[in-house]
């Protein structure tokens, strides 16, 4: 079974940064495209980046482009988003997905069946 744990949330300043993870047991993760989601209160779950099973195809929302950054390690089976000059607005619980298939990458939520429990990220000073 699909197991994905997200970590390396937290409390920032407007302006840091935070690394967060997506480990995966279970499986291994260079059959699976991986996307990064988050859900603010009150709001729907949005795709923040997408990165395909070797990193050839990596899809980033505008909302972050320039600031964040996907990678992947298959080799530890983890998953990064790289997320720097934080601004309030990317307050949300941060949660990753994996679909599995190569060359392929999506921002949508409905397109990923395996989810992760979440990650809470609050940018506040």
């Amino acid at each position: 079974q699909l197991h994905l744990v997200e970590s390396g949330g937290g409390l920032v300043q407007p302006g840091g940064s935070l690394r967060l993870s997506c480990a995966a047991s279970g499986f291994s993760l260079d059959s699976y495209a991986i996307g990064w989601f988050r859900q603010a209160p009150g709001k729907e779950r949005a795709g923040v980046s997408s990165i395909s099973s070797y990193g050839g195809i990596k899809k980033v929302a505008d909302s972050v482009k320039g600031r964040f950054t996907v990678s992947r390690d298959n080799a530890k089976n983890t998953v990064h988003l790289q997320m720097n000059s934080l601004k309030p607005e990317d307050t949300a619980v941060y949660f990753c997905a994996a679909r599995r298939g190569y060359n392929w990458a999506s921002l949508t939520p409905a397109d990923f069946g395996s989810w992760g429990q979440g990650t809470q990220v609050i940018v506040s000073s």
